[in-house]
């Protein structure tokens, strides 16, 4: 008998997802989320794991700059100079999830979904993600903006989960020196 699908997400979102729950929990690490242009998918496709809370300690979902501020602790100075959709904004987003969680790493998105928001500099299907691992000196930032193109707004959150649930891993190949890891924020 076949197990009965009671969700809605995509299958290649789910086993993102549950190969990001399985190597966190062999790596005995606890995991966070702070999501901004995706607006909860990521922690709904962790949640779909049958296990995921001895692993997933929290989600934020901080869709304004507000929130973004209140919950995450991301400074307003940042977000005016660099914009919501910028390396600086996700970093700051990564640690603000980490330093008010248990987690052991925070992976954080912002970004651009579309239709519309979108600019010259940062057109739609701009993405942003950041990784923060408790105890690793914060000059080692780990970051990436990717450009997916207009995929259509659930395209683009689609393509942006699957990035943050691969930044998840343990073992990440998938951001280089040239991708933003080293930068400044």
């Amino acid at each position: 008998m076949s197990e009965a699908r009671d969700f809605c997400l995509p299958d290649e979102l789910i086993e993102a997802a549950r190969k990001a729950i399985d190597a966190n929990r062999a790596a005995g690490r606890r995991i966070a989320i702070a999501e901004s242009c995706t607006a909860g998918l990521v922690c709904a496709a962790l949640t779909e794991a049958a296990g995921s809370s001895d692993v997933f300690e929290a989600g934020f979902v901080t869709y304004s700059n507000e929130s973004k501020m209140a919950l995450l602790g991301v400074s307003e100075d940042v977000l005016d100079t660099f914009g919501s959709v910028s390396i600086a904004v996700a970093w700051g987003m990564a640690q603000g999830a980490l330093s008010r969680t248990k987690a052991d790493v925070a992976v954080a998105i912002t970004g651009i979904a579309g239709p519309d928001g979108g600019s010259e500099r940062k057109p739609v299907g701009t993405v942003v993600f950041a990784r923060a691992v408790r105890g690793e000196s914060p000059k080692e930032i780990v970051a990436d903006q990717r450009e997916f193109g207009d995929l259509g707004r659930g395209g683009v959150r689609l393509q942006a989960a699957l990035c943050a649930l691969e930044l998840l891993m343990p073992v990440n190949s998938s951001l280089s020196q040239s991708d933003g890891e080293g930068d400044q924020a």
